[in-house]
């Protein structure tokens, strides 16, 4: 693709796990990507050895730089075909420690981010029949342990894509919700002890964690046009954990 005819995604989060996976995918497909990230030194050497993307620092909770970031948008790109609003905090506490402040800082780029960057792009989106789709997460779809603020936010998101599903399918705009189950990133390779590796794979009937390459693969799905009558879904990208219950061991094989 060329000129008037390339498609253009906005991808937030794009500097890294996901996003970057994302970027990667839409940019193998011929698109244009914006990466859109609050991390500058991240963002820029993510997007150095990368052709066909313009980075944007643009912290997605603030209404001010969301705005500024719109306005850049409608001078240099002709079109905007798929919104991804994958940025994120993953913020993991008990209620009895997660006070308003924690709260907040959680609820402001999971769910605030997506509703900004939806309306600030709303008017581009629909003059493209674009599409949008919002990352949410397995723990959006089941209460577990330590995610009162992370798990409501990420459910929040869910509903929040069927409203857009819902008030935008008139001009042609499609949105959809992604929620990734166990995603082997690298801090999630860091932080998770052998015994809790272990205890994902027991759960999951893939037996084993999914890749950013593989989220990346159903995200560009969604926006493209083989999923041209896709929307209003919430599409668990998990290996089978959320349609499971507790695992057993002793029974597998």
């Amino acid at each position: 693709m060329s000129g008037a005819a390339q498609k253009t995604a906005v991808v937030t989060g794009a500097a890294r796990g996901i996003g970057l996976a994302t970027t990667r995918a839409f940019l193998a497909e011929g698109w244009r990507v914006v990466m859109i990230d609050r991390d500058a030194p991240a963002l820029e050497e993510a997007a150095a050895p990368l052709a066909g993307v313009d980075p944007v620092v643009c912290d997605v909770s603030q209404p001010g730089q969301v705005d500024q970031m719109a306005a850049y948008l409608a001078e240099t790109t002709d079109r905007v075909d798929a919104l991804v609003n994958n940025a994120g905090v993953a913020d993991f506490g008990p209620l009895a420690e997660t006070d308003f402040a924690r709260w907040r800082t959680v609820m402001e780029t999971n769910l605030d981010g997506v509703f900004l960057m939806s309306q600030a792009l709303r008017e581009a989106l629909c003059a493209a029949r674009g599409a949008i789709v919002n990352i949410a997460s397995i723990s959006g779809l089941r209460a577990s342990t330590l995610r009162v603020a992370y798990g409501t936010s990420k459910a929040a998101v869910k509903h929040l894509t069927l409203q857009q599903a819902a008030e935008l399918g008139e001009f042609g705009v499609r949105a959809n919700c992604v929620c990734p189950g166990p995603v082997a990133t690298k801090l999630a390779m860091a932080v998770h002890t052998p015994d809790i590796i272990a205890a994902y794979h027991d759960a999951i009937p893939l037996n084993r964690y999914g890749t950013e390459e593989e989220l990346a693969n159903v995200i560009c799905f969604l926006c493209s046009e083989k999923a041209s009558y896709v929307t209003g879904q919430i599409i668990a990208v998990d290996g089978g954990f959320e349609a499971t219950g507790i695992g057993l061991p002793s029974l597998r094989g």
